[in-house]
């Protein structure tokens, strides 16, 4: 009971020492600047567009996997007005199979790619952080200029793309 008394009360104390700062509250232009400084030293911006306000997605932390040379992990910046999210992710850049992994809550999603083929829209992120993770020196250009670079690497540009969803548990 001494225990319980004693938690509560530093509870109480902890929560009585934040309340003039969470009072005071940070501006939106505070939180902004604060999570521009946080950026790791590699992130490479490869792309800002405005969605209601700025979003920024970057690429750092790329590494070739050491099984297999074709196999890179790394990590995004997804930089919202009101949120930041690093997801880690993964990419194949196989000239047979390239390939985006990338995940949320509900599920897991594979997403074969055509390096270097038509550009969807809804498929825009997809090629521009596989080309970044693949390509580096790349990264950030228009994926839809890219072909004859593509077909200089060794890509066909007339694959087939295409989703898999793989649905977690509860997701």
């Amino acid at each position: 009971m001494r225990a319980l008394c004693l938690i509560s009360s530093l509870g109480l104390m902890a929560a009585s020492a934040v309340q003039p700062v969470m009072a005071e509250g940070f501006s939106r232009e505070q939180i902004l600047e604060q999570m521009k400084s946080m950026r790791p030293p590699d992130l490479v911006v490869l792309e800002t567009r405005n969605v209601g306000g700025e979003y920024t997605l970057g690429i750092f932390a790329i590494k070739r996997d050491p099984a297999n040379p074709a196999l890179r992990k790394f990590k995004l910046w997804q930089e919202y007005p009101d949120n930041l999210l690093i997801p880690s992710e993964s990419v194949d850049c196989s000239a047979e199979e390239p390939v985006r992994v990338t995940r949320d809550q509900e599920a897991i999603y594979i997403r074969k790619l055509n390096p270097g083929g038509p550009v969807r829209a809804t498929a825009r992120e997809d090629h521009l952080v596989w080309w970044a993770a693949c390509h580096p020196e790349l990264a950030g250009q228009d994926p839809g200029s890219l072909t004859d670079k593509a077909r200089e690497l060794g890509y066909s540009t007339l694959l087939i793309e295409s989703q898999e969803v793989l649905r977690l548990p509860g997701g």
